[in-house]
């Protein structure tokens, strides 16, 4: 049995308030005793709310199972009369324009997968976290989106025939998203930069010896180049990235004509760290461990050792990403997804932290608090990997 720290009203579990004051306070600008006398208000003041909610939830969902055990039979507007009768349906209303300012582009505007990840697992979260980017070549030799057949099985260390027929598919991918003006990119020996009216332009080498240039010269979005050697293309469409990874000296760039080893986009644009549906966070062990792990990537400290054929691997998470941009300026690009946090609804309670008399708290309450103070450490310019939009806590609550 662990002794509980009494504070503001509250009575909290030591262990919990260790992390709290040892962990997550510290470099926040925020006091652990202030911390727990904004939770100790909001459960005063929102606990017995939220206890009204779910009664007259509890009430509702009482009538409707009595109704629709006593019709057996009912038509779609009877039941839509009934659900409004009682509460539950509001009126329709008249449609009203929804503005999203401060929110960002990943929420926005942009579209793209993505991920859903259990915070108390750290090599889980930090893959999560990393999937921004991901390697095309990867993917397509891993799955069955290239057919095993005609001996393009996936048998051992490499199969050159199954990886031919990945460089193949991604030639035609590329010819889709990013077409030249003439030729197409498996008829690319060499791809360069030409710098033309001070900018840098993007122009490929096509093996009849004709130089060509993309059919949308605003698609080249920058480089990574060491000297005079090309790394990195990126690339642009619709707002997402992709980069051409050039390594001739690589076993998979040796057998490319232009030395492409690997083309990784721009994938997972957001994932939810999943305090709730995918963790089974129960007791105060649970909470502190999901606590501190999120609190880990908000610091860009959180690691995970494991081993991988063989090998001890170490996960962290990414750093962002920088090139050279057209204009010769440096651009940087996220290299995490955007995180956001889904807290364990307001219909659950936790003794992880109890009122005076014992009672258990509302436990979104407690995740909401948590995960908003160890999200000032990035917030704040703290993170050592990128600083988030200081705008926003970049968080969301799903219910």
């Amino acid at each position: 049995m662990h002794n509980r720290i009494a504070l503001h009203g509250l009575r909290i579990d030591e262990r919990l308030h260790a992390l709290v004051q040892d962990e997550i306070a510290p470099g926040t600008g925020i006091d652990a005793r202030a911390f727990w006398a904004s939770l100790a208000h909001i459960v005063r003041t929102l606990g017995p709310r939220n206890q009204e909610l779910l009664a007259r939830r509890n009430a509702l969902q009482h009538r409707i199972d009595q109704w629709y055990r006593r019709r057996r039979r009912r038509s779609p507007q009877e039941q839509r009369d009934f659900l409004q009768e009682i509460g539950y349906l509001e009126p329709a209303r008249a449609a009203e324009p929804i503005a999203t300012p401060r929110v960002d582009d990943e929420i926005a505007i942009l579209a793209g997968p993505q991920l859903v990840v259990p915070v108390d697992n750290a090599r889980y979260a930090l893959n999560a976290a990393n999937a921004r980017w991901g390697s095309l070549y990867d993917a397509l030799y891993g799955t069955d989106v290239i057919p095993a057949s005609e001996g393009r099985t996936q048998d051992g260390a490499y199969n050159p025939v199954r990886g031919a027929a990945v460089i193949r598919w991604t030639e035609r991918f590329l010819d889709r998203v990013f077409p030249w003006q003439q030729g197409r990119h498996g008829d690319v020996r060499d791809y360069r930069l030409a710098r033309e009216g001070g900018r840098w332009q993007l122009v490929g080498l096509l093996a009849s010896g004709a130089v060509t240039r993309l059919a949308d010269g605003a698609q080249y979005a920058g480089h990574v180049r060491t000297g005079e050697t090309l790394q990195t293309l990126l690339l642009a469409h619709h707002g997402l990235h992709v980069e051409l990874h050039f390594d001739r000296r690589h076993p998979i760039g040796r057998r490319h004509p232009a030395g492409l080893k690997d083309v990784v986009l721009e994938a997972a644009l957001t994932t939810i760290q999943d305090f709730e549906d995918s963790v089974a966070a129960v007791d105060v062990e649970d909470k502190v461990r999901v606590y501190r792990h999120w609190n880990g990537i908000m610091q860009g400290t959180l690691e995970a050792v494991f081993e991988k054929a063989g090998r001890q691997v170490t996960r962290r998470l990414r750093a962002d990403r920088v090139y050279t941009a057209p204009d010769g300026t440096r651009l940087a690009l996220p290299g995490r997804s955007l995180l956001l946090v889904r807290h364990v609804g307001l219909h659950m309670y936790t003794d992880s932290v109890t009122t005076d008399t014992g009672q258990a708290i509302p436990e979104g309450f407690l995740d909401a608090m948590v995960a908003t103070l160890a999200a000032l450490h990035d917030v704040r310019g703290m993170h050592p990997l990128g600083q988030s939009d200081p705008q926003c806590l970049r968080l969301a609550k799903t219910l």
